[in-house]
């Protein structure tokens, strides 16, 4: 059964889509702990980020980077702050999140809520910065 990221991929799910290219997607995650809080996948849909091949392994991480570059010209914050975990969904992923103070990044604090018209204009504008 596919994952919901790669619903995601296929479209048969929508996003708020930051950047995507042959083998990689990056979008908002729809319950962030800050704003601009992203997901960035493969999308070959491995549960363990540790058994993505090691080519699908760097690339994830090069991606990453210039998703990050990205999120860190268009939102105001200290660092964009990087996680994995990969319980929650069976498909590895890469949390960026911008934060102004480490607390942030706990996944145990309240998650944030924007409207559709905020979602959307954070994607652009940081999609606007993605080199």
């Amino acid at each position: 059964m596919a994952s919901i990221f790669t619903k995601i991929i296929l479209g048969q799910i929508p996003a708020y889509k930051i950047a995507e290219d042959e083998n990689y997607l990056s979008f908002l995650d729809i319950n962030p702990l800050a704003k601009g809080h992203t997901l960035v996948i493969p999308k070959q849909e491995v549960d363990y980020i540790f058994d993505l091949s090691q080519d699908l392994y760097l690339g994830l991480h090069a991606f990453s980077r210039r998703v990050a570059k990205a999120l860190d010209k268009s939102i105001e914050c200290k660092r964009i702050g990087s996680v994995v975990i990969g319980t929650e969904v069976p498909h590895a992923h890469i949390h960026l999140i911008p934060f102004q103070e480490e607390s942030q990044m706990s996944f145990n604090s309240k998650r944030l809520q924007f409207t559709k018209e905020e979602m959307i204009e954070i994607a652009r504008l940081v999609a606007s910065n993605f080199t």
